[in-house]
This record gives structure tokens, sequence and C-alpha cells, in this order.
């Protein structure tokens, strides 16, 4: 499975509104030059967000962004899911019921995709955003923060 740009971006501005609105909101202009990202993609990316349910707008002189809930509360999977869409690595009709495969009960091969999206879901699922503001805090701390130099 391979991440476009959405979800690369969209979950680094992510972590950087959760470290940074923790008092007030965050404007995209500053997300924006703290993670090197264009200010009209991260619009796209926020409006997305929003959509999801994951962020909150709050209009006015000092308005910007906010996260909807904790970042205890959020995991990387709703994150992705929300800019990325289904997360399946190989989208196999026979691991759909609905989907109604001919050969799923033939088909040993469906076994291998299922694992491996199960896999997926698992990882993204169990890694939560507080955890990810966490390690940021101690890259920063130790100064080796990647926002400007990493293409992640």
């Amino acid at each position: 499975m391979k991440l476009s740009t959405k979800g690369r971006y969209g979950l680094r501005a992510l972590i950087d509104l959760a470290l940074y609105s923790e008092f007030e909101p965050v404007s995209i202009q500053s997300i924006a030059r703290r993670q090197n990202i264009s200010e009209s993609y991260l619009e796209q990316l926020v409006r997305k967000l929003r959509t999801a349910g994951l962020v909150v707008s709050v209009r006015g002189a000092g308005g910007g962004y906010q996260l909807s809930r904790p970042a205890s509360e959020i995991s990387v999977g709703d994150v992705l899911r929300a800019l990325e869409g289904n997360l399946e690595a190989v989208a196999c009709a026979g691991n759909h019921e609905e989907s109604g495969c001919s050969g799923a009960d033939q088909c040993v091969t469906r076994f291998v995709w299922q694992r491996i999206n199960e896999s997926i879901t698992q990882a993204v699922d169990t890694m939560w955003l507080d955890q990810l503001v966490e390690e940021s805090r101690k890259l920063r701390d130790k100064g080796q923060i990647c926002a400007q130099a990493c293409e992640n």
C-alpha cells in the first residue's frame, strides 16, 4: 500500500494542529509554514478532515482550526481514511460477502489479501494522534524534527 501526499501531509498537519492548538486555534498559514505544505493544498486537506469530524473551525479574529476531540481519541486510521478513503492494500471482491465473487470459495490468495488488509487496519487503528504528538515533542526537544527537511 502506498499513501498519497493527502495522507502523508494530512497526518503531518494534524500532528501539528494537535501540538499547537491546545490553547488557541491554529491558522492554516502557520501549519503550512511549519510543515512546508502549500496553503491551498492544506485547505483542501483540512476541508476533508472537517467533513470527517476530526477538526473544527473557529471563526473571527484569532480563529483557525482545532481538533474536534482529544488527540488520544483520534487514530491514524481515522485520519488516513478521511483523506485516502479505503485503506485496503488489495481490493479483493472475495473478502466482501456483498460483492458476490464467484471464485471466492476456491481462491487461496484471498486469504493473503485478507491478512494483509487486517494487518494494515490493526496497525493504523491502534496508533493514536497523542502518541505521535509525544514522539514529535521528543524529536523537537532533541532538535531532530524534520518538518522542512523530510519528504514524509
